[in-house]
């Protein structure tokens, strides 16, 4: 299936930043250092604010005509009467 799900500057920059803030969090708990932990726990919401920032700057996703189409007629193909599946979609 065709999908772009993922695949932008937004994306890879907050989830490289929560991932390091993840890593962070993890190793300050296991060291017991509350004050480390929850400096890590602030990276990984840093990490979802810089994604939504891109995002809104237009580094995320771009509406795509040609996918939705993909997608919308791979939804009819499914609920064809030889699937035995309802038409939800009609």
């Amino acid at each position: 299936m065709a999908s772009d799900h993922g695949h932008t500057p937004a994306a890879w920059t907050g989830s490289i930043i929560s991932f390091t803030g993840f890593c962070v969090a993890g190793a300050f708990m296991v060291a017991d250092h509350p004050l480390g932990f929850w400096v890590g726990m602030g990276v990984i919401l840093l990490g979802g604010v810089v994604g939504g920032a891109m995002k809104l700057a237009g580094l995320g996703a771009k509406p795509n005509p040609e996918l939705d189409r993909v997608r919308a007629e791979a939804a009819r193909k499914d609920h064809t009467p030889e699937t035995g599946r309802a038409d939800v979609h009609a």
